[in-house]
């Protein structure tokens, strides 16, 4: 099992930054990739970011590209996203998750483990 857990996230204007992480503990892997996805009322939830545990490959939705950088710390088993020129469509719980395959995947249904979620808003 694999235990994660999200922290950072908050209010903040539009334009303004972030940086969200989520430290893993349990059976951590390392050949294992990881994501960021989101989650808006009454939508459904939404890729954000995926990460190569091994290596550090990325991976995007075209809808942040340019704007947040996935990035992990392999010392301290944490993920983070930072989040740059932050908009109100991005308000949502953000939740991390991890795979336990090295391959990156958009589909939520791809990954086996899950964090609480950390809600992040950003006002107009």
């Amino acid at each position: 099992q694999v235990q994660l857990v999200e922290s950072g996230g908050g209010l903040v204007q539009a334009g303004g930054s972030l940086r969200l992480s989520c430290a893993a503990s349990g059976r951590t892997c390392s050949s294992c990739a990881m994501g960021w996805f989101r989650q808006a009322p009454g939508v459904e939830r939404e890729f954000v970011a995926a990460i190569r545990w091994s290596g550090g490959s990325t991976y995007y939705a075209d809808s942040v590209k340019g704007r947040f950088t996935i990035s992990r710390d392999t010392a301290k088993n944490t993920m983070y996203l930072q989040m740059n020129s932050l908009k109100p469509e991005d308000t949502a719980v953000y939740y991390c998750a991890a795979r336990r395959t090295p391959i990156m995947v958009a589909a939520s249904s791809g990954y086996d483990y899950w964090g609480q979620g950390t809600q992040v808003t950003v006002s107009s």
